[in-house]
């Protein structure tokens, strides 16, 4: 041995009890190194990890498109008379019903119109009234009777001299001034019973003369008075309105190019969004209804927040873009709360397919290495195995996984970071979280 020969080496050093310990501490160096040799260090403790056994089930396979509100009945509000802004009665941004009043313009002008309408309207029907009474129709009847009771008087005094002149008793004379006096009312009755007609004829006519002026005078007073109501611009539509882009004392016309202000309905919120024509057949070759309320829809906000109302697809454009090979859906959200403004832009979110006995696992589990994604699985012996697998959708916070896994694996969910294939491990149960189960289209 080794120590031997440093003893040999060192002569004059005593072997006592320094050397003595000396010799038997050398003799467990030299034990434990051929020991070392033989045995390999021990195993480190195992690491506690949260393993989930996956098993098939059937799941919804839902698709995110990017989406933006936009109100359908946006109106702009402008003055169908022109005048001056006297009043301004509303809030900008606030809720207005149908029929609040807005703006009141300077009503004199309108005020005075309608005044003037009813006066020309008032004389027009005293003529009607006179013309209707026929005041000289009935002088003329009038002197048609006098005429002819002279006719009759004259044809009495005719018949009462013929005999007499025919008998001497009386003067030819006498005779012939009674055939002039009869000859004369004759014509004077013919006169006068063509003045009748001509005046009858005239009076009708002076009637309806006078009847089309007074409608003509009554349409004229209805539009003074709708111009009067007109000066007090009432709201359309409910809605929120916007600003008004005419203070008062502005002059407004019916003509200008910009309106005094904008209403907009909130409820219910419209939402385009455009799908692929890939999808659009895919849709339509699954016999899903696309149209008419069959597939309810989720509304993820800008926050990534869910809209608590669900919508439904009410119709869509009737030609797909060719710039894009897309086509345009517009989907109706109920908004009671009036939370949700046009303009917006968000995601919806559209069940597309039901995948029945799918493999899924948590998002989180998924290891992403450049083009490869891995899981770890813990065998039957707690020993972790990495696993190459495929991924296809996303359900909510999950993965559907078409290669790689087999019912029953147990996938390490969390503590993926704390160990390396082939470490013991010791697993615990993972339960999902609400985001990691899968959504429904409800």
């Amino acid at each position: 041995m080794h120590f031997g020969k440093v003893l040999v080496k060192h002569p004059k050093v005593p072997l006592g009890l320094a050397g003595s310990a000396a010799l038997l501490y050398g003799l467990l160096l030299a034990g434990c190194a051929a020991s070392g040799q033989k045995q390999g260090p021990a195993d480190p403790p195992a690491t506690s990890v949260m393993v989930l056994e996956v098993q098939p089930r059937d799941v919804p396979v839902f698709a995110d498109f990017a989406a933006q509100t936009y109100a359908r009945n946006t109106v702009e509000v402008r003055s169908r008379v022109g005048g001056y802004i006297e009043r301004w009665l509303f809030e900008p941004g606030s809720e207005v019903q149908a029929g609040q009043v807005l703006y009141v313009l300077d009503l004199r002008p309108y005020e005075a119109a309608v005044q003037q309408a009813q006066g020309s309207l008032r004389q027009s029907q005293a003529d009607l009234e006179f013309a209707r009474r026929q005041v000289s129709l009935l002088q003329a009847q009038a002197n048609l009777a006098s005429g002819q009771a002279n006719l009759v008087r004259a044809q009495q005094d005719y018949d009462r001299l013929r005999p007499l002149v025919q008998a001497d008793a009386a003067a030819q004379q006498d005779l012939d001034a009674a055939v002039a006096a009869r000859t004369a009312n004759e014509a004077n009755v013919s006169a006068l019973k063509a003045n009748v007609d001509q005046t009858g004829l005239s009076t009708r006519t002076q009637i309806d003369a006078m009847q089309g002026k007074v409608e003509s005078l009554e349409a004229a007073l209805r539009a003074a008075q709708l111009n009067l109501e007109y000066g007090t611009i009432r709201a359309p539509i409910s809605g929120r309105i916007g600003d008004s882009l005419v203070p008062v004392g502005g002059l407004v016309s019916p003509n200008s190019a910009q309106p005094l202000t904008t209403i907009v309905p909130l409820d219910p919120i419209w939402v385009r969004f455009k799908v692929t024509e890939a999808a659009y057949l895919s849709w339509t070759r699954r016999g899903q209804k696309m149209l008419g309320g069959g597939l309810p829809l989720t509304l993820i906000l800008a926050d990534n927040s869910e809209f608590p109302w669900k919508g439904h697809i009410e119709n869509s454009l009737n030609q797909v873009d060719p710039k894009t090979g897309t086509l345009e859906l517009q989907a109706r959200f109920p908004n009671p709360q009036r939370s949700v403004l046009p303009g917006q832009f968000g995601r919806v979110r559209v069940e597309v397919e039901e995948r029945a006995n799918a493999i899924v696992v948590p998002q989180r589990a998924v290891q992403q290495l450049q083009s490869m994604q891995t899981v770890y699985t813990v065998g039957p012996d707690n020993r972790v195995l990495a696993r190459a697998v495929t991924t296809s959708d996303r359900v909510g916070e999950l993965w559907v996984i078409e290669q790689g896994l087999q019912p029953g694996d147990r996938v390490v969910v969390e503590g993926q970071l704390k160990v390396r294939p082939g470490a013991r491990v010791r697993p615990l149960p993972y339960r999902a979280t609400p985001l990691e189960k899968p959504r429904t289209g409800n």
